[in-house]
């Protein structure tokens, strides 16, 4: 795609449009082809490193990210400063600390237009550094034609598709097995229920019977009584 301003894009380039851009081609995917961040790998050259490193940054469960011949500010392509700047651009040496997933970083040591630094050092700062490719005699446009280059991105996508691979099988074990615990704790309960039930059903049969033969004992008390009464009034009428 291209940025505001840039080729057939309208509007008027600006650090802040790059981000709204990228971000919009983000939810194009999301939206349009049912693309989710899992399966993405985000790849940035140069100035487009910017845009890259702001979305990864928002994006948790990206599966990786390139840096090809990345910056690491905006001011720090024009002069070599360690300090920082409200007015700098590109503040890629901050947000690259945010970035949760692998990265890899790409950098010709011949770069005249972005000190091989940049990279050395984005990479040292990434929290999940790939092996990076230094090409000796790179330039800055021209790694592309260096078979190393091909070879190394070949491998870190084959390494990330394996990765998620083994990530999404271990987490479908992880279901499956949570899954197993939970109906094993449902039977548990269910037998712990049965079991009360049972003994509830047999402290009432208890209690019935309990009462029962209390009303038995009251009932032949009472016959006895009146068996009694009706012999003491036999007597005192003589028979």
């Amino acid at each position: 795609y291209d940025y505001s301003g840039y080729g057939a894009s309208t509007g008027k380039p600006s650090e802040l449009n790059t981000y709204a851009d990228i971000e919009a081609v983000y939810e194009c995917l999301q939206t349009e082809y049912g693309v989710s961040q899992e399966d993405l790998i985000l790849y940035g050259q140069s100035v487009g490193s910017g845009p890259t490193l702001h979305l990864a940054s928002k994006l948790p469960r990206l599966r990786g990210v390139v840096l090809h011949s990345a910056i690491l500010s905006g001011l720090r392509v024009v002069c070599h400063v360690n300090c920082r700047f409200c007015f700098d651009i590109y503040k890629n040496v901050n947000k690259i600390k945010k970035v949760k997933c692998p990265t890899l970083v790409i950098h010709g040591m011949e770069d005249d237009v972005v000190s091989w630094l940049h990279g050395n050092r984005l990479w040292k700062k990434a929290k999940d550094p790939y092996e990076p490719l230094w090409i000796k005699e790179g330039n800055h446009c021209n790694l592309e034609v260096y078979p190393d280059y091909i070879r190394h991105l070949y491998k870190f996508i084959y390494d990330m598709e394996t990765m998620t691979t083994k990530t999404r099988l271990t987490k479908i074990k992880q279901r499956l097995s949570q899954a197993a615990q939970h109906a094993a704790r449902n039977v548990h309960n269910l037998n712990a229920q049965n079991v009360c039930a049972r003994q509830s059903a047999l402290t009432v049969s208890n209690a019935d019977a309990v009462v029962l033969t209390g009303s038995l004992v009251v009932a032949v008390c009472q016959n006895r009584n009146a068996q009694m009464r009706a012999y003491e009034d036999g007597e005192a009428i003589g028979i």
